[in-house]
């Protein structure tokens, strides 16, 4: 049975305006450019370049809206003024058209993929095993190890490319590819990746040490049970030393930052921070947001419609086509406009609550901020602050920093007032860096010391900041 009721909700929708401009607020620079070039892609009202002078054009659309619906009306001076569409950059605009000042430098580097596919080519195989090597190369994952059973891999192979094979098969190729740079590349497992590097070495009494504790004794070795080691194999606590110093100093990640391939990621500040003679000045870093402007092609093209007859349908579908073109350019304008205002205010206000930092680089110097403090600060929702805190990052004279760096809780002092959680993180490492590594210092006594200090902290909070500083329990901080 169907019943009919009366309901009275209250619902907050957002404009599509509104909707680019979150969009376009949340990218950092180095992806504003790409997105960019899309929008001159797909909309020719929208072009690159600083806008010439505005001249008058009339506008009498009405007649148009009766049949395609009444929008704002259209005002070409509105799209055609320079202030609001050049002056967009604001801060950070550099003049002249010097592309070279333009141009970000772009990474060029050999991939691990590419390194072990040259290596792969130099082997004697026959297609067969060609085609198994380019499959394994294929399944080895970003930290350089092949974690997909062989039974996996030959079914894959079956599969996609018809190619009958035997796990035997598989292996075998796999051998010639575990002895490719970076030494540990496609191990299954971290021992065997361990073992890789290690039969590399000079075979002398403390390499085959270490490849004996990693054969016989390897949960032993993780958890740091060196007296178990020691007596197992009759060793004295020198030699042991000696062959757990060549086991921490293999990489455990062959396919990472430390595999000797050339893996290169700029960062790019969204602001740039300068002190000059004690103020501080801060402007956009503008290089990946061109000059944008109104096409003057189809601004003419409008003008000339609506001097024409306005009775012809296909004339009017004309003019509702450019219309929502033009539109949809002074639109991404006023958002890239306000996406800039929105960062310098955010940015100004955090120089603002972190000045003494921003003046001397001091990590002690950080005061407690949370997102709310700076959003009351430029009158705006959490939610922006959060979106610009996120993804962006400023160039200091001390380096560059994700703008997140600057938010933390603050925690009670014996002085009663609050001191930074990041600061409460540098003085707790600084602890750590400095323990008897035989004996590490526990949670509990940490808590103790940082409490002499003056920093009312719980063991527990002590535990989680170690954590997120990833440093582990004391037991795995024990050296010989």
């Amino acid at each position: 049975m169907q019943r009919l009721d009366l309901r009275q909700l209250l619902s907050q929708k957002l404009s599509p305006q509104q909707i680019q401009f979150i969009k376009l607020l949340q990218i950092p620079t180095a992806e504003l450019e790409m997105r960019i070039k899309e929008e001159l892609e797909v909309n020719p009202a929208l072009e690159e370049g600083r806008e010439e002078p505005a001249e008058e054009y009339s506008d009498s659309s009405d007649d148009y809206e009766e049949d395609y619906g009444k929008d704002d009306e259209i005002d070409l001076n509105d799209y055609l003024n320079d202030d609001e569409i050049s002056g967009y950059k604001m801060q950070g605009d550099r003049g002249g058209d010097d592309e070279e000042d333009r141009e970000m430098p772009i990474a060029m580097a050999t991939t691990l993929t590419d390194s072990l596919l040259d290596q792969l080519g130099f082997l004697d195989l026959d297609d067969k095993q060609y085609s198994i090597g380019m499959q394994l190369i294929g399944s080895i994952d970003n930290d350089g190890y092949i974690r997909r059973e062989l039974s996996s891999i030959a079914n894959d192979l079956a599969f996609s490319q018809n190619i009958d094979t035997t796990q035997e098969e598989i292996e075998q190729v796999l051998h010639l590819i575990q002895t490719f740079d970076p030494a540990g590349i496609a191990a299954r497992d971290l021992p065997e990746c361990l073992l890789l590097q290690l039969e590399r070495r000079e075979q002398d009494a403390t390499t085959v040490l270490a490849e004996r504790i990693i054969r016989q004794t390897f949960d032993e070795f993780t958890k740091k049970h060196y007296q178990k080691i020691q007596s197992k194999f009759n060793v004295s606590e020198e030699e042991l030393k000696k062959a757990i110093d060549v086991i921490t100093r293999l990489n455990p990640k062959p396919g990472g930052a430390g595999a000797g391939i050339a893996r290169v990621q700029y960062i790019i500040p969204d602001f740039i921070l300068t002190n000059n003679n004690g103020q501080l000045e801060l402007s956009l870093n503008s290089r990946n947001a061109p000059d944008l402007r109104i096409s003057r092609s189809y601004a003419d093209m409008f003008d000339a419609y609506d001097k024409s007859d306005k009775k012809d349908k296909k004339l009017k579908e004309t003019v509702a086509f450019v219309k929502q073109k033009l539109d949809a350019a002074k639109w991404f304008i006023d958002a890239i406009r306000q996406r800039q205002n929105t960062l310098l205010r955010t940015m100004e206000a955090i120089i603002k609550y972190q000045h003494d930092f921003f003046l001397e680089g001091d990590e002690s110097m950080l005061r407690p901020m949370i997102l709310k403090d700076i959003a009351e600060e430029i009158g705006m929702d959490i939610s922006t602050v959060s979106r610009v805190a996120n993804s962006k990052a400023v160039q200091t004279e001390f380096g560059i920093y994700p703008l997140k760096y600057f938010f933390s809780e603050g925690i009670a002092t014996d002085s009663g007032e609050d001191a930074s959680s990041r600061e409460v993180k540098h003085i707790l490492k600084e602890i750590i860096d400095n323990e008897n590594k035989r004996k590490p210092l526990s949670d509990e006594k940490i808590e103790k010391l940082l409490n002499e200090k003056g920093y009312n902290i719980a063991r527990r909070t002590v535990a989680k900041y170690r954590e997120q500083l990833n440093i582990p329990v004391a037991r795995l901080r024990k050296e010989l």
